[in-house]
């Protein structure tokens, strides 16, 4: 190749190096005009797996209905309520869905926490499992046995409150700490006799572990979900906890009448079967209401309750976290 052939050629390369880089600059600064000047304010939810806001995270309507109303909203995922719990506090998500448990742990440790919404009953997806094959057909059965639950989780309250409720002792029973998925490969391999959980690890055990329910929740514990804000955030920003609210319901309404659809999706969430989550789904109505006095006297319950076990170090008054009527 001769010297003027290279030299052009350098030169050509050269031309299309500046012409890319302009059109870089020119779409970057379009896109951080485009949201600085899109007036949306961020709304950052945190949630887990399976639960209301992971419904409306797949569905994807709650997003859109929220960005017409001006907020921007980021989806955070965690492994467990008390991550949640920290999160909130630390101010890195502006709500958080848990379950009924993590709140009064986080208010025990003078977290100023509202409560923003409550869901239906889970009762029925809650309980105690054994193996089909067990001696245990009763709460009282239990004495003397290992059985797994997580600590600072509904599964903790539920263990406690079917004990009392039966009479029984919290060292009646050997108490066996561990996240739920260990939990779940402990009582397939025996190493515990029995299992406090919640779906959709229920209707898994249940369907591929030769499991069966001891008890479940109802008339023991509607095992809520509950969705929380700081008390700062939740007296600034009423607005948005108004329309969270409101599309929520949305979702947990089309979710209702959606059965198929909503199996489908949620499988592919939670990376189990579609027979486990129908069997999920099957046995609970979804929904999502505004905090009263119902929901508060619950949490109430599970904040004594706690308190009387030594649990939580100090007495909570779930009233004080806001105004419920």
């Amino acid at each position: 190749m001769s010297k003027k052939k290279r030299t052009l050629k350098k030169l050509l390369i050269s031309v299309v190096l500046v012409f890319w880089a302009a059109i870089a600059i020119y779409g970057f600064k379009q896109t951080d005009a485009g949201a600085a000047s899109s007036g949306l304010e961020t709304v950052t939810i945190g949630y887990q797996k399976g639960d209301p806001f992971d419904i409306a995270k797949q569905r994807g309507e709650f997003s859109k209905k929220m960005e017409k109303k001006g907020y921007k909203v980021v989806f955070k995922e965690f492994s467990d309520g008390s991550s949640l719990m920290q999160a909130l506090k630390a101010g890195s998500v502006d709500y958080a869905r848990t379950g009924d448990t993590p709140p009064v742990s986080a208010l025990s440790t003078g977290t100023k926490l509202t409560y923003i919404a409550a869901s239906s009953s889970k009762a029925k997806g809650s309980g105690i499992l054994v193996k089909n094959s067990s001696s245990v057909s009763s709460i009282e059965d239990l004495k003397g046995k290992k059985v797994a639950y997580t600590k600072g989780t509904s599964s903790q309250y539920m263990l406690l409150a079917a004990l009392k409720k039966a009479d029984m002792s919290a060292d009646d029973i050997t108490w066996v700490n561990m996240d739920q998925s260990s939990a779940s490969v402990a009582f397939s391999k025996g190493k515990v006799d029995a299992w406090s959980t919640w779906d959709p690890y229920t209707a898994q055990a249940q369907l591929t572990q030769n499991a069966k329910l001891v008890t479940n929740g109802v008339g023991i514990t509607n095992n809520r979900d509950y969705i929380l804000t700081t008390q700062s955030y939740a007296k600034k920003n009423t607005e948005i906890s108004k329309y969270l609210i409101k599309y929520l319901q949305e979702d947990m309404e089309w979710a209702n009448n959606n059965h198929s659809e909503l199996i489908t999706m949620m499988s592919k969430s939670l990376k189990v079967s579609k027979s486990v989550v129908k069997k999920m789904v099957e046995r609970r109505t979804y929904g999502i209401s505004t905090m009263n006095s119902t929901y508060i006297k619950e949490e109430q319950k599970i904040a004594d309750l706690f308190y009387e076990e030594g649990l939580i170090e100090n007495k909570v008054t779930v009233s004080d976290s806001g105004d419920y009527k």
